[in-house]
């Protein structure tokens, strides 16, 4: 099975509301993308966007120019229903991140909960880190939110990867200064927790 199939699996069989990963609002990547103070006609990219709220709690602020990436169509498909006449406002954009391709220097900001830590190979991890690299201008900023070290080693079916914040910094290397990092227990639909680790970089000038 490929991974756009088995992520579609995982949407068809679970509500948005019941995936481990659910949150009701990401306050953390709210809290981040605030605090950078862009302007709302900034360039927003949700990598793994999926079924996530934060697009709509994003068009609430004013924000006008977002772009949400996942590779499911159940996924996408599923949060445009939600959003109504609102989706058309927004970028969809169907694919793996790792294989397509994205504007030069399109992106003020790159959100990513709970995609990369997916990447267990390093060649998949080296090509998620160019098209950030590609997309995002220079000094744009990036949230990127693992499990962590403490975290679960499987997800959805799939192993994961577990990082420090220094572990996430070390794989985007130099061309990336970290801000900040912050762990955080984030509670199941199911009751259990999971701790995930952000790392906050600005990209080089």
């Amino acid at each position: 099975m490929n991974e756009s199939k088995h992520w579609d699996q995982v949407y068809e069989r679970r509500a948005p509301d019941q995936v481990s990963w659910y949150r009701p609002h990401l306050e953390r990547s709210l809290a981040l993308i605030e605090h950078v103070k862009l302007p709302t006609d900034a360039a927003i990219i949700d990598v793994g966007g999926g079924t996530s709220t934060l697009v709509d709690d994003l068009l609430d602020r004013g924000y006008s120019l977002l772009t949400v990436l996942d590779i499911s169509s159940k996924a996408i498909t599923t949060a445009r229903e939600r959003l109504g006449v609102r989706a058309d406002a927004v970028s969809w954009l169907t694919a793996d991140v790792t294989r397509v391709e994205l504007p030069l220097h399109q992106f003020d900001f790159w959100h990513d909960r709970a995609v990369f830590h997916f990447l267990r190979d390093e060649n998949s991890r080296s090509r998620y880190i160019a098209a950030a690299r590609h997309a995002l201008k220079p000094g744009g900023h990036i949230v990127v939110a693992t499990f962590g070290p403490e975290g679960p080693e499987r997800c959805s079916g799939l192993e994961v990867m577990r990082y420090s914040a220094e572990g996430i910094h070390a794989q985007f290397g130099r061309a990336f200064r970290k801000l900040a990092s912050f762990t955080e227990l984030h509670q199941t639909p199911g009751g259990a927790e999971q701790e995930f680790v952000y790392c906050f970089c600005k990209m080089a000038e």
